[in-house]
């Protein structure tokens, strides 16, 4: 394991860290479905952040992940195994082009793989607190629950790498800053940035703004979210950037 010091006072000597994509699963099938695929996207997407990060802290991170799954990853497949589960052997088609993308930026990766890992981790905490609480396979269960403390862990780790400006987004200009507060005033159109809010998380924030039926999102090129919803009844398109911001008729 990997104790290279910008992280090393963080780190657990016997950890295992797994982050995953969305979301609770429902039955032990899709628990491993989640957690291999995240498994699988953390160790890539790491491989990609040790050639082409710049930031040190980022690095050792990449490195940390890419550590920790090899043992973590084998775990997992040992049990789904013992419970005649099938493990998926490649990333679905959401995080294989978060990994193109990745793969294929001539700009500064530093700033989207930490959104990524920032994003992964919340839904990985989400997902095995879930299934350590009510899953329905106990062997999956009791891995869960003992990963899940590593993967609070790591999430704290992400979220200190990010408070210390590595990945940090950019401000569009000197009068709207990358963390928006209750100050900033609202941008005139969505603020291009890595955006860190998974789907359900911006349809959350979109809905909270005072819209309903909100479907079709997608995430751009820009990393701003854009959709359909209803406002006073009325059909609209919305968009979301990377600080909160919503704006309806967003083109």
């Amino acid at each position: 394991m990997n104790t290279r010091t910008p992280l090393a006072p963080l780190a657990v000597a016997t950890a295992l860290a797994l982050t995953f994509p969305a979301i609770a699963a429902g039955d032990a099938q899709s628990f491993v479905d989640k957690a291999a695929v995240g498994g699988l996207f953390e160790v890539n997407s790491s491989k990609i952040a040790i050639d082409k990060a710049k930031d040190r802290n980022v690095k050792d991170f990449a490195q940390k992940m890419i550590d920790d799954h090899g043992a973590a990853n084998a775990k997992l497949q040992t049990i789904a195994g013992e419970q005649k589960l099938k493990v998926p052997a490649e990333l679905d088609a959401t995080h294989k082009s978060d990994l193109e993308k990745l793969q294929n930026s001539t700009a500064d990766i530093d700033q989207p793989y930490v959104q990524m890992q920032r994003s992964a981790h919340a839904d990985a905490v989400n997902l095995f607190r879930s299934y350590a609480k009510d899953g329905d396979n106990a062997g999956l269960k009791a891995f869960a629950a003992e990963t899940l403390p590593t993967l609070e862990m790591h999430q704290d780790m992400i979220e200190k790498i990010a408070a210390s400006g590595a990945g940090k987004p950019a401000a569009a200009d000197a009068s709207t800053p990358a963390v928006k507060s209750a100050s900033t005033p609202k941008p005139a159109a969505p603020v291009p940035g890595a955006n860190s809010f998974t789907e359900d998380q911006a349809k959350s924030r979109i809905q909270d703004a005072g819209y309903t039926d909100v479907s079709a999102l997608t995430k751009d090129d820009q990393g701003i979210w854009r959709g359909q919803a209803k406002k006073d009844g009325k059909s609209t398109q919305v968009a979301l950037d990377y600080q909160g911001n919503v704006f309806a008729g967003a083109d």
